[in-house]
C-alpha cells in the first residue's frame, strides 16, 4: 500500500512577500543596468517581474525606494566579489591588490556601471550612495589595508585617513572607465595607476 503523499507547507505571507520583493529588485537590476533609470518605469519592473503594478507599489513607494533597493544588492555582490577573490591569494598584501584590480574590472560591466557609477548620484544622492558603499565595498577596503598593515605590509600612518582616501581614488577610477569611450583598453593604464597609489603606502 503506497503511502498518502505529505501535504507541502504552504508558504507563509512573509515568504511570499520576500520573493515578491526579491523578483522585483532582479527585474529592476536588469532593467536599470540595461536602460537606466530614467527610462525605465516602475510598471516596466513589475511586468519583467510577473506582478502588478499594484504589487509593487506594495513593496516599493515609488521607482527610487526599488532603485535604492538595487543598488544595496550591487553593493553586496560587489562585496562578497571582492572578498572571494582576496580569499584566493597567499597573504595579505596580494589579497589587498588583488581586491582593488577587481574593483576596478568590475567597472567594465555594464549595468555595473550604469546603476552605481553613473545613476545612483543623482538618484541617491553623494551622501547616501557613500553611506551604502561605507558599509560593503569599503568596508571590504577598510579590511583588507588592517590585515595588511598588521602583517607588517604597510608602512607607518593614520590607516582610517588612508583607507578613505584610497576608496576615494578607486571610486574616482572607476567615474575614469564608466565615461571612457573605450573602458576596457582604459582599463589597463587606471589600474597601474592605481597600483602605483597603493604602492606609495608599502612599507619600506
Amino acid at each position: 500500500m503506497i503511502p498518502p503523499a505529505r501535504p507541502t507547507a504552504r508558504r507563509t505571507q512573509a515568504e511570499r512577500s520576500d520573493a515578491t520583493t526579491a523578483q522585483l529588485i532582479t527585474a529592476a537590476q536588469r532593467l536599470f543596468g540595461r536602460d537606466g533609470y530614467a527610462t525605465t518605469s516602475i510598471v516596466a519592473v513589475a511586468a519583467d517581474a510577473g506582478v502588478t503594478k499594484g504589487a509593487a507599489y506594495h513593496h516599493f513607494e515609488g521607482k527610487a525606494a526599488l532603485f535604492h533597493a538595487v543598488f544595496v544588492r550591487e553593493q553586496e555582490e560587489m562585496a562578497a566579489e571582492l572578498e572571494r577573490a582576496a580569499a584566493e591569494e597567499p597573504d595579505a598584501w596580494s589579497a589587498l591588490r588583488r581586491g582593488c584590480r577587481r574593483f576596478l574590472e568590475h567597472c567594465l560591466d555594464p549595468g555595473f556601471r550604469r546603476i552605481v557609477l553613473l545613476d545612483a548620484p543623482a538618484v541617491l544622492g553623494w551622501e547616501t550612495v557613500r553611506e551604502i558603499e561605507y558599509a560593503h565595498t569599503l568596508r571590504v577596503l577598510t579590511g583588507g589595508m588592517r590585515a595588511a598593515a598588521a602583517a607588517g605590509h604597510i608602512g607607518e600612518g593614520d590607516l582610517d585617513v588612508r583607507c578613505q582616501m584610497m576608496f576615494g581614488a578607486l571610486c574616482e577610477a572607476g567615474m575614469l572607465l564608466a565615461r571612457s569611450p573605450d573602458p576596457a583598453s582604459a582599463l589597463t593604464s587606471v589600474t597601474a595607476e592605481a597600483e602605483r597609489l597603493l604602492s606609495a603606502l608599502a612599507a619600506p
